[in-house]
């Protein structure tokens, strides 16, 4: 039976009132992952939608948000600092006053999650915010006019932060009360991340002329512009690391498998319709699923979990 509010002490009310605020933020930003979270148990989707949350802050703080308020750079990356060492902090205390922090930490306590998945996530925000200028001198003005180009390195490194770390925190909220093998484990470790690699590059694939015309930013290895060959590349590289994470889904635990099956189902048909656009239009064109192909596709996850839980 749900306890009233009444009846909850100060901890458990304000815990309970900051992961409504993480609800919130999934519901204003991402209709799909929304999705995808309604088909986890329960015992995962509040925690699923605190990860979620802390992640969305961070990334808006560094993909404009904290500039179009008129935050300068070198205060961007201060405030990028206070929320990493907020998070840290409330880790360790199980207590944050940021309602997304407290959130994440009451996560991060119960699942295991530590400094070994958030640094490198903070690490790689710090790789969208602009150079800072060296100690007194003046700052340049914001988003140079020349995009960033992130070499093949650089994309390792941010891809990993920002979305394998990602999916790694996924997991262990999945498997906290599950017991596997060494083996088991390495094998679903390597499906989150490849399925967080897959969604960060479809992402960057839709995202293209977004991130050249206002972040300056160019993700994909360096290539000026997006040729039908770089776009085959690209498609063969995000098919492979699906079909790695599709292989790992049948070893989720049951109440997890829909939902996953659902994100992943999603993004392989943003693959197939990224890879049927001409690579001169998707810079102008950001390719999407629409409502009633998603419902369509959380249909089908619903069923294949419920096939497999019954074999």
């Amino acid at each position: 039976m749900m306890r009233r509010a009444d009846d909850l002490g100060p901890l458990e009310r304000y815990t309970a009132a900051s992961e409504a605020a993480a609800q919130r933020v999934i519901a204003a930003y991402s209709t799909s992952f929304g999705l995808a979270t309604r088909l986890l148990g329960a015992r995962h989707r509040t925690h699923i939608r605190n990860i979620y949350a802390l992640v969305r802050i961070a990334d808006e703080l560094v993909d404009g948000v904290a500039e179009h308020a008129g935050v300068a750079a070198v205060e961007q990356r201060r405030r990028l600092a206070a929320l990493e060492d907020e998070t840290e902090q409330a880790m360790r205390s199980g207590y944050s006053s940021n309602p997304i922090v407290h959130a994440f930490a009451v996560t991060a306590r119960d699942a295991g999650i530590d400094v070994g998945l958030t640094r490198p996530f903070f690490a790689s925000m710090r790789m969208d915010l602009p150079e800072a200028p060296p100690v007194g001198t003046a700052e340049a003005p914001p988003r140079a006019a020349a995009v960033r180009a992130f070499d093949v390195s650089d994309h390792a490194a941010y891809v990993y932060g920002s979305a394998e770390v990602v999916g790694l925190m996924c997991l262990r909220v999945f498997m906290r009360d599950e017991a596997c093998s060494a083996e088991t484990a390495q094998v679903l470790e390597h499906g989150a991340r490849q399925l967080g690699a897959a969604f960060q590059n479809v992402n960057f694939l839709r995202d293209l002329g977004d991130d050249a015309d206002r972040l300056k930013r160019d993700y994909l290895g360096g290539e000026a512009e997006m040729t039908p060959e770089l776009q085959r590349r690209w498609i063969e590289t995000i098919r492979a690391q699906l079909a790695d994470a599709e292989q790992t889904v049948p070893l989720l635990p049951s109440d997890a498998r829909g939902a996953v099956g659902c994100a992943l189902r999603l993004f392989r048909r943003l693959t197939e319709r990224i890879a049927r656009t001409p690579a001169v239009s998707l810079r102008s064109r950001r390719v999407r699923v629409s409502n009633p192909v998603k419902a369509w596709l959380a249909l089908q996850s619903i069923v294949s979990a419920r096939k497999e839980g019954l074999a």
